[in-house]
């Protein structure tokens, strides 16, 4: 297994990344939460990785090893992400995003459906105004391992985004799968819900274990995506 992290320039930034997997296999994206990395993924990626598939998980602009350029709008993180599969030569993909990588996975799948086979969002909300909104953050001390201004700019974007956001949900037609992280979780279940009322073509669970259901319920979590993406659940595209 290749675990170290590499570096690729795409979309006029530095780009990091890691990958597991053989090189000719069906390749597969996790995108992070944020204020996280790739590396987040590193306990279940090889078990994502022996299907056989090969697994890539980058770190969004501002955050891990790739670069804090500024410019933190979601469709900014959304074209590194469609820049950075175009370098790597991967033409199509399955996605798996988890919160605001979540986000940024299904603005990739509106703009560019073709790039995505499949879709699973894990304890995404639905892009809705935030009521009240989220005040703002205060800095903590010290070194950060991501971008200050990466928080300031979500938090502005997820008390109020971009209405096109939710308007676009009708071109994300491939199969979807959105895992919930139930009552526990600070992410409000019934707009999970609603996003898979609006979806064409979408599956919907919930697995107790907060908003990381990954990290809190790792077999779980996996039984539901290799069942999702297993051969037999596929439909031909």
């Amino acid at each position: 297994m290749d675990t170290a992290p590499r570096t690729v320039q795409a979309n006029g930034i530095t780009q990091a990344y890691r990958v597991w997997g053989p090189r000719d296999a069906e390749p597969l994206v996790l995108l992070h939460a944020r204020g996280a990395d790739g590396a987040d993924w590193a306990e279940i990626a090889p078990a994502l990785a022996a299907a056989p598939r090969r697994v890539y998980a980058p770190d969004l602009r501002g955050h891990g090893r790739s670069d804090r350029p500024g410019g933190y709008a979601y469709e900014t993180m959304r074209d590194d992400i469609h820049a950075l599969l175009g370098t790597l030569g991967v033409e199509r993909a399955d996605v798996v995003g988890h919160s605001l990588g979540g986000a940024v996975a299904y603005l990739l799948a509106q703009h560019s459906p073709g790039l995505v086979r499949r879709l699973i969002l894990e304890d995404v909300p639905a892009p809705f105004p935030l009521d009240p909104p989220r005040p703002p953050a205060q800095r903590p001390g010290g070194d950060l391992p991501y971008d200050w201004a990466m928080i300031l700019a979500t938090d502005e974007q997820r008390n109020a985004p971009n209405p096109v956001w939710w308007d676009h949900m009708g071109r994300i037609t491939m199969p979807t799968l959105l895992i919930g992280g139930g009552p526990s979780s600070p992410i409000p279940q019934d707009q999970i819900a609603a996003f898979a009322e609006l979806l064409p073509d979408a599956r919907h669970i919930t697995v107790d274990a907060g908003h990381l259901v990954h990290e809190g319920r790792p077999k779980d979590f996996l039984a539901a995506v290799e069942a999702f993406l297993s051969p037999a659940d596929r439909t031909p595209s």
